[in-house]
């Protein structure tokens, strides 16, 4: 395969999956009445988490992230300081 046919491959992927992206949550807003919304996130200033959600469930999962996150970031920066 040349280059181009990768460039061109690559591109209609992309296209393909804003497309799938737009379709996927206009079907969503549509089959959706009475939906409730949950979510939570955190910020990282150093090795400080601020975290914040909006009900226990979506801070513990967020919890679980923010600790994943800064382990392999550990990890990450241990390894390549060698």
């Amino acid at each position: 395969m040349k280059g181009y046919d990768l460039l061109t491959l690559g591109f209609i992927f992309i296209v393909i999956g804003i497309i799938l992206l737009f379709v996927g949550t206009l079907t969503s807003t549509l089959k959706a009445k009475d939906a409730e919304v949950r979510g939570g996130g955190v910020v990282l200033i150093g090795p400080f988490p601020i975290i914040f959600g909006t009900d226990t469930q979506a801070v513990k999962g967020v919890i679980i992230l923010a600790i994943l996150l800064m382990l392999v970031a550990f990890l990450f920066l241990t390894r390549l300081g060698r």
